[in-house]
């Protein structure tokens, strides 16, 4: 082997060795590492621990904030709905009364035009009685020359 070469490796070796941290860095390196990684675990129990609560109390306050508006437009819906059917059974009676109303007027109409026609039956019957009363005294009176125009006349008349 050449010296030489021995050398250069030598030097390589030394090179390797020098780059390469010495086992003490390494073991305080490790050692924080743990610390920190231990850190970790208890922030991150902590949290696990903390977070139902928080986001109870976010999921509370994001309700109390979306559905109190909504709640004050329910009520408020409800309220015109109530107004709305109070109305219509308003309505509904007025358009009742006023149903029975007209039917009451044309109970009296027909009262009225049925006895209007029964008060021209009777004088239809009067005038066809004392028509027949004149043509039966007329016919009566046929043998009578003189009495014959008067009897006619009242005919006529009636």
């Amino acid at each position: 082997m050449d010296s030489l070469a021995l050398e250069r490796a030598k030097q390589r070796i030394a090179d390797a060795a020098a780059g390469r941290p010495e086992p003490g860095a390494i073991e305080a390196a490790l050692e924080r590492s743990r610390d920190q990684v231990e850190a970790l675990a208890a922030a991150a129990a902590e949290l696990e621990a903390s977070i139902p609560a928080h986001v109870g109390v976010a999921v509370r306050d994001g309700l109390r904030t979306e559905v109190l508006p909504v709640a004050r437009h329910i009520a408020e819906i409800r309220g015109l709905l109530n107004q709305a059917i109070r109305r219509l059974e308003r309505l509904e009676g007025d358009l009742l009364a006023e149903r029975h109303a007209r039917v009451d007027d044309l109970a009296l109409l027909v009262e009225l035009v049925s006895s209007g026609w029964r008060g021209v039956d009777e004088r239809l019957e009067r005038l066809e009685a004392s028509h027949d009363a004149l043509v039966v005294e007329a016919l009566a009176h046929v043998d009578e020359p003189d009495q014959e125009p008067v009897v006619l006349e009242q005919a006529a008349a009636a």
